[in-house]
């Protein structure tokens, strides 16, 4: 489905408070490392909710080629984002800021202080985010797909049927 209507699920979904529920926080933690979820657990619970819903339908779809580090990749994709520590509200602004003033204006706002550097932060995610995992020493697949969740299929380096999976389920 894509775009728009997948902005407008995430952002319904995210007025609903708290994470996932305890048995999918036990199987998340059985899949991640100490140290991946760690950062799992200083996501905004709304995303917590999300990211296992992705990785339990990439599960589903992909069976036994969904390996710790395709689960990985589905519980951290977006990670990043814990570094703009934006809630619900300041994510609207964010998008609308990227929309308005185009995503290369916006992400050279990440030197700033306030607001502005929360969205500069949020916009750069991706890349955030594959430092994050990189440091945490999550597998090359897990890192690849946070930095490359949001580009063009032709430039993913995993690969593309796994990456199909991931993008598909995300967006739904």
């Amino acid at each position: 489905m894509g775009g728009t209507w997948h902005l407008t699920r995430r952002f319904f979904g995210s007025l609903r408070p708290g994470g996932p529920p305890e048995s999918d926080r036990v199987w998340v933690e059985d899949v991640l490392s100490e140290a991946e979820y760690a950062l799992w657990a200083r996501q905004y619970g709304p995303d917590r909710r999300h990211t296992v819903q992705v990785a339990r339908e990439v599960e589903h779809r992909l069976g036994r080629d969904a390996t710790r580090p395709v689960l990985a990749a589905a519980l951290l994709h977006d990670i990043g984002k814990i570094d703009a520590d934006l809630g619900t509200w300041g994510r609207v602004v964010a998008t609308l800021a990227a929309t308005v003033a185009g995503r290369d204006t916006a992400t050279r706002w990440i030197t700033k202080r306030g607001l502005a550097g929360r969205i500069g932060r949020y916009l750069q995610h991706p890349e955030i985010g594959a430092d994050l995992l990189a440091v945490a020493g999550s597998a090359p697949l897990t890192v690849a797909w946070a930095k490359e969740h949001h580009t063009p299929a032709e430039a993913w380096t995993i690969d593309p049927a796994i990456g199909r999976v991931l993008f598909e389920v995300d967006d739904d």
